[in-house]
């Protein structure tokens, strides 16, 4: 019965060393799960953070298409309004050109009226010169011709009272 109490005992220590063991182990693996469990939870915050977040960038992702479309179709009608601004401009410069050409060649045309009219102006200044200078010989020429009418009405009067005279001494006096 000793042996009995000694292999009990033995049974008893090697029963409460087996407990040890398996309550560390098990102590070991309950801490490991409790870590793996934070663990988890942790990563299921991260998860839905990133989802959020993805769902955010999602969400940023369909604004940013929808304003690269804008962008896209704005960029299009800016280089359409482009295209038509530079024809328009250079139709307009080509008008310029033509514009300066039909001033150039006006301008000469003008210059050139300009020393017409210069010339006809000098030569209408010489003629009127001339023109006066005939006007004042013909008023000389008109009063010496008036004098002389003046005169010859005088002779013509002084004629006729002598031919007058002259009939009434050759007429019979009755």
């Amino acid at each position: 019965m000793k042996r009995l109490g000694w292999i009990n005992l033995l049974g008893v220590a090697a029963l409460a060393l087996l407990c040890a063991v398996q309550w560390q182990r098990d102590r070991r693996l309950n801490l490991e799960v409790n870590r793996l469990e934070k663990a988890r939870q942790a990563q299921d915050v991260k998860i839905s953070e990133q989802e959020k977040a993805a769902s955010g960038l999602s969400a940023d992702l369909a604004r940013f298409k929808e304003q690269f479309k804008e962008a896209h179709a704005d960029a299009s009608e800016a280089r359409t309004t482009l295209r038509k601004v530079q024809q328009e401009n250079a139709q307009l410069e080509r008008e310029r050109e033509q514009l300066k050409a039909s001033v150039t060649n006006w301008s000469t045309a003008v210059t050139a009226r300009d020393n017409t009219i210069r010339e006809l102006n000098d030569r209408l200044r010489d003629t009127t010169a001339r023109l006066n200078d005939s006007i004042v010989k013909f008023n000389e020429l008109a009063t010496n011709y008036n004098a002389s009418v003046q005169r010859f009405n005088e002779l013509a009067t002084n004629y006729n009272s002598v031919v007058t005279q002259l009939n009434e001494l050759r007429a019979p006096r009755k």
